[in-house]
């Protein structure tokens, strides 16, 4: 006969294995979040990226210009210039894992 606590145990397994398998890919995240200004190949080639002068992921001197916590702070907290918000903040949308692995990807983009 299964206890009450057995279930109980075999619940939170549950809870916590769909908890962890959620977090999107950084691809998938990139899609949702950041490809609609910075473009699918991280150029900022799109209307929008060009608009706003966006910097080209895909340029090795860009790339090694911008240090990892730069990018992660960006993320996480958004860009202002001049008092003005520039690109909102992540830091709702993303946990601090998934920012990271957007990171990772971002400097993958580097031609």
């Amino acid at each position: 006969m299964i206890t009450s606590k057995t279930l109980r145990l075999l619940a939170l397994g549950f809870t916590l294995t769909a908890a962890v398998g959620f977090a999107a890919s950084a691809k998938e995240n990139w899609d949702n979040h950041c490809a609609q200004c910075h473009a699918e190949d991280g150029s900022g080639s799109t209307k929008m990226g060009k608009k706003m002068k966006l910097k080209d992921y895909t340029d090795a001197k860009v790339q090694a210009a911008l240090k990892d916590e730069e990018l992660l702070k960006a993320t996480l907290d958004g860009v202002t210039e001049g008092g003005k918000q520039k690109m909102k903040g992540y830091k709702d949308a993303l946990s601090a894992a998934e920012a990271k692995d957007l990171v990772a990807f971002i400097r993958k983009m580097k031609k």
